[in-house]
């Protein structure tokens, strides 16, 4: 299992804030940790990179994003109220009721959620489901003006939460998707560096995944590394609860182990390096069939350059893109080992090309 200390460095970055194009502080905490092992850097979009084994003979990229979704400011009105819009996808009905930490000019803002009470709606109003255009946020100012001495227009916030410990090995945190993914790529780093293959292993935490299909962070790491192989790390959507369609999304269960995706952007022979590792070091997975793409990082990776062959390791998450995502330490701690694992396996004659 994880080790106290990285379940220790997990939850601070899980609690630390840092939505897609705002994600400096978690950067900032991922960083100093992976200092203590490797070689590190950073970019202009708001990548930051780990490299072990320098001199190795290939070049192996690990992704994870490190941003999660959250909201900013749009417009303050007399009152003292703020507007928000999505940054990510928002689901508005999880909004209702939470208490948003925007980081303002001053310091930490802390607010909460408000909307017409269920008492003052008419009764058909009260069936329809909110939009985020009718929340506001509550600051506590008294006028416009005191809102701005605390908060600005395009000011970033997020859920104001912090990570919980739930039985079974299980957490709960508002940015599990994917500053989890983040984490598994350092820890699979660490674990590589304490027993190397023959490649050169570089993990990145990549930026701004969360707000639209352009590449983000991933593409341009990618493309700068110049990789023979990459994987990227991600959460998939767990099915042991009530509302998912097996029949759509597949099986995948917390605890079950990490889940290997298999389709169309997907390098089949990394996909084969993987369920090789799994097999070797008794670790437990599934499968997720993509026909088309994957809505990850791994579809622009794979279209880096010359191409990147590119697969997709995910960890089964329940509740996705709410205030309290969960999965399994077992799960994550499963990733971890089968990325280094299966990278250990590269060799500068390993051929990447499907023949």
């Amino acid at each position: 299992m994880l080790s106290a200390d990285s379940i220790a460095f997990l939850k601070r970055l899980l609690d630390t804030p840092g939505p897609s194009g705002f994600e400096g502080a978690p950067a900032r905490v991922w960083r100093a940790e992976a200092e203590s092992f490797a070689r590190v850097s950073a970019d202009v979009i708001g990548n930051s990179l780990a490299e072990v084994n320098p001199d190795g003979a290939v070049t192996i990229m690990l992704a994870g994003h490190i941003d999660e979704i959250g909201v900013i400011a749009t417009y303050i009105d007399e009152g003292g109220l703020v507007y928000i819009a999505p940054i990510g996808g928002w689901d508005p009905q999880v909004l209702v009721g939470q208490r948003i930490r925007f980081a303002g000019h001053a310091g930490d803002v802390v607010g909460v959620v408000g909307k017409k009470p269920i008492h003052l709606m008419k009764p058909d109003a009260r069936e329809k489901a909110s939009k985020i255009t009718e929340l506001w946020v509550d600051v506590g100012a008294a006028n416009r003006e005191e809102a701005v001495a605390m908060i600005g227009v395009g000011d970033a916030g997020v859920i104001d939460s912090h990570t919980i410990d739930l039985p079974n090995h299980r957490i709960a945190s508002r940015s599990i998707d994917n500053r989890i993914g983040a984490f598994v790529v350092l820890e699979a780093l660490r674990r590589y560096a304490a027993s190397p293959g023959p490649a050169r292993l570089v993990a990145v935490a990549t930026a701004q995944e969360e707000i639209g299909l352009h590449g983000g962070g991933a593409l341009v790491a990618a493309s700068r590394l110049a990789p023979v192989m990459a994987i990227a790390v991600d959460v998939t959507f767990a099915t042991d609860h009530p509302g998912p369609e097996k029949k759509e999304v597949g099986e995948h269960k917390l605890g079950g182990g990490p889940v290997i995706t298999r389709g169309s952007v997907n390098s089949p022979v990394v996909v084969r390096l993987l369920r090789d590792a799994a097999e070797r070091r008794g670790i437990p997975y599934s499968i997720h069939a993509a026909g088309r793409d994957t809505n990850t990082d791994a579809d622009f990776i794979q279209l880096a350059r010359h191409g990147v062959a590119t697969a997709l390791v995910s960890v089964p998450n329940r509740y996705m893109h709410s205030p309290n995502e969960m999965v399994s330490l077992e799960d994550v701690d499963r990733a971890a080992e089968l990325l280094a694992e299966a990278c250990r396996a590269v060799t500068v004659d390993t051929d990447f090309t499907a023949r």
